[in-house]
């Protein structure tokens, strides 16, 4: 059984083997007692079977546990790194409030994540997108309220702003969630998104900068970052971001992330203690943070509250308040697909959004501000064993005795750890999307991220965000523009339609064909597309004499109006060359349009499909150029011509049988035995094959053409239909006078041979050109 504990560790596996050896012994006392008190009970019994499941979920809770735990003291470092962004500067006297409604949006966010994720391993908390975002409002908020002389109440509003903000992001959520609208998010473009992240992580080292020396990362703060107190704490921040870098990268094990922020904990007081500084010098000097008194965090709705908050401070802060909710939306929809690529876990995105919906709107009745799914906790989560709904329940336990025990540890935990947990994930994310990005972005597309980034650093993040969206569009327009609106094209000499016809037909459409220029026009037809359209047909016009203009529309998705207008234009110069255009395939939009703009006439011919626009076009063709009415000729001068001799023709026809039919009247049928090939003299024959629900017409042969040569030589079932589309007259030659012409008379078999094999490589031709003509 060696093989099935693969999967465990030495510790694991001597459990178990332990587990499964009391396990025998009780059985084979069992069975001996059975003896004398009854029927035995073997290992195979209900007992046994029972056992198993329950030691396999016990081993898998303990898994929960354990995974939950490792990113429960995770998700600490990371929330009192987020509280001390957050509450920098102006609101750092009230650290210790911002440490609690941390760490009640962490407990609030695990707990309703985790009961109604679709991922049942998800972990939920405050990011650092969404942490980042709610940063940037606070302090726009402070500065509105010391620049309007609220400088003695700040806190209680600060808070209030927090739930009131997470209030709207949960109501968004939710609606997102119930419409089913998740999937708007991957339509927003990709330098977008890395425009906002690549800002993110600068915000990032600037908040970093001001957690470590209490000044943010600004021109105007050079001189004082550049100071010996300052470049002392930063150059420990740098040292902690280094052994974040090699560390994570050499050694993959989940706890090495925490190890290396205790580790850097502990080489603080060791410095400390070794260089004589105690601990509130080093509070005081501002290498540690202040000692947090004990908070009663009272519920930021109350009446009182309401009637002092400064209501006229949210229109400027309208902009900040809608970047927040488009930024956690956009986290919890990435964050969620980059869980399922990690994890190869398939998510409910409407579910995720009203799951971490409610969570925020929790988390706002009770003083939290915005949670969200975590990428990177899940994935720890992951990593180590979690897969079930107990490592996020763990999480928020872990995050609600934090909370009942107080801020009192942040006394003693150096600020440059903190702050270099965040240069870490700030510096990540520039090298990530401003700087990595170049390699795998085209030089328009990264351009627009870098001034996306810039944009967002400078007038914030719905300018940057709308601006993006907007060079987004016009990116895309300018790309497409350069996409051909014609997917092939062709004429009349190499592309025919579905009609076989007699040779001198085809003479004349291989001779004449040119005047007839067919293109199949593909995606989304708008004014670049259009416009390289009407270069190209005016181009075409001037070097060829056309009589037909073929569009054909089948794969176009719609048009807009510029395009019409620039059908005007190829109009004007068609009626000028004496050209006369074609439209088939029209879907009902672009019809609508066309019609909208006025432009289907009499002089533009909508055909049904191509194959019926094509044969109008070549029985046109024909009729300009023939000499003579080929219609005229006899039977005997067909097969005179075709087998070179009248001798030919006249033992020809005494072996075929002279057959009249009506139109739609079957001839053969799909399947039947290929007894006879057929000579068509007059009329129309069409060729169906089985469509399911319809026969389809794939061909249609008209005068001085045959038909089943092929099936007369190898005996095959029919692969087709034969059905008459007019009064049609055909002669039949069956297999066996086919077979006594082979006996009897070597010439005219010889001559019939010929013939068959020059009708098929005429067709084989035909088709080699339409395959040439549909790879271009």
């Amino acid at each position: 059984m060696s093989g099935e504990f693969d999967g465990l560790d030495a510790t694991e596996k001597a459990g178990f083997e332990a587990a499964l050896n009391r396990c025998g012994r009780l059985a084979l006392k069992l069975r001996a007692n059975s003896v004398t008190r009854g029927p035995s009970i073997s290992l195979t019994s209900w007992r046994w079977q029972t056992f198993v499941p329950s030691l396999s979920t016990f081993e898998t809770g303990l898994r929960d546990l354990f995974g939950g735990a490792i990113s429960g003291v995770i998700s600490i470092v990371y929330c009192v790194s987020y509280a001390a962004f957050i509450f920098s500067g102006p609101l750092a006297p009230w650290l210790g409030y911002g440490i609690a409604a941390t760490f009640i949006s962490t407990t609030i966010g695990a707990l309703v994540v985790a009961l109604r994720s679709s991922v049942p391993f998800t972990i939920a908390g405050p990011d650092s997108s969404t942490s980042v975002v709610t940063a940037t409002l606070v302090a726009a908020f402070v500065e509105w309220l010391v620049a309007n002389g609220a400088t003695d109440h700040v806190l209680e509003p600060t808070l209030l702003l927090m739930a009131l903000s997470s209030m709207l992001v949960g109501i968004l959520l939710c609606g997102l969630g119930l419409a089913r609208a998740g999937r708007a998010i991957r339509f927003v473009p990709y330098p977008v998104i890395g425009g906002f992240l690549g800002a993110t992580g600068w915000l990032m080292v600037s908040g970093a900068s001001q957690v470590i020396t209490d000044m943010p990362l600004a021109a105007a703060n050079i001189h004082a970052l550049l100071s010996p107190a300052s470049l002392f704490k930063l150059t420990a921040a740098a040292a902690i971001v280094v052994s974040l870098y090699f560390g994570l990268r050499r050694f993959r094990n989940p706890l090495v992330l925490l190890g290396l922020i205790l580790a850097g904990i502990a080489a603080a007081h060791l410095a400390f203690f070794a260089t004589g500084i105690s601990i509130t010098d080093a509070q005081a000097a501002g290498w540690l943070f202040k000692p947090e008194a004990a908070v009663a965090l009272k519920l930021p709705w109350n009446f009182e509250e309401f009637s002092r908050f400064p209501w006229p401070a949210l229109s400027s802060l309208a902009g900040d308040i809608v970047a927040m909710m488009f930024v956690t939306v956009m986290t919890v929809l990435l964050n969620t697909t980059g869980i399922e690529l990690e994890t190869r876990h398939e998510a409910n995105l409407e579910r995720e959004l009203n799951a971490v919906g409610s969570a925020n709107l929790l988390s706002a009745s009770l003083g939290g501000y915005v949670t969200c799914i975590s990428l990177s906790r899940t994935t720890l989560n992951y990593e180590v064993g979690g897969r079930g709904r107990l490592s996020g329940l763990m999480v928020a336990a872990i995050s609600g005795l934090v909370l009942a025990a107080g801020a009192g540890f942040l006394a003693y935990v150096p600020k440059f750890v903190l702050g270099g947990l965040l240069l870490y994930s700030g510096l990540y994310l520039l090298y990530r999307w401003l700087l990595d990005s170049w390699r795998y972005l085209s030089f328009v597309e990264y351009i627009s991220l870098a001034a996306i980034a810039l944009i967002i650093l400078e007038w914030g993040f719905i300018a940057g965000v709308l601006i993006g969206v907007v060079i987004g569009l016009a990116t895309f327009a300018l790309s497409v523009s350069r996409v051909h609106a014609i997917k092939f094209s062709f004429d009349g000499s190499e592309y025919h339609s579905s009609l076989d016809r007699r040779p001198d037909e085809l003479a004349l459409l291989t001779k004449y064909g040119r005047e007839i220029q067919g293109m199949f026009l593909h995606s989304y037809l708008f004014f670049g597309s259009a416009n390289r359209l009407h270069q190209h047909v005016r181009a075409l016009l001037a070097k060829q004499k056309c009589r037909f203009l073929l569009f054909d529309f089948r794969l176009v998705t719609g048009i807009d109006s510029s395009a019409t207008f620039s059908f005007t234009q190829i109009k004007q110069v068609a009626d000028q060359c004496g050209a006369r255009m074609i439209f088939t395939r029209l879907t009902r939009d672009v019809e609508n349009a066309f019609r909208a703009a006025r432009f289907i006439s009499d002089h533009i011919i909508v055909a049904p499909n191509l194959d019926a626009a094509l044969e109008s076009c070549e029985n046109a063709i024909i009729k300009a150029h023939q000499t003579h009415d080929s219609e005229a000729g006899t039977l005997r001068e067909w097969f005179t011509e075709a087998l070179g001799g009248a001798e030919n023709a006249d033992q020809l026809i005494q072996h075929c049988k002279r057959i009249e039919v009506q139109p739609d009247e079957i001839i053969v049928r799909e399947g039947d035995p290929a007894n006879s090939m057929h000579f068509i003299l007059d009329g129309r024959v069409g060729i169906m094959v089985n469509g399911g629900s319809a026969p389809v017409r794939v061909r249609s042969l008209g005068p001085h053409t045959t038909i089943g040569e092929m099936g007369l030589i190898t005996r095959q079932p029919r692969s087709a239909t034969m059905q008459a589309e007019l009064v049609s007259v055909l002669y039949e030659l069956s297999a066996s006078s086919y077979e006594r012409i082979r006996r009897e008379n070597p010439g005219l078999s010889h001559a019939l041979m010929t013939y068959i094999i020059t009708v098929m490589a005429e067709r084989l031709s035909f088709a080699n050109r339409a395959i040439g003509v549909l790879q271009r």
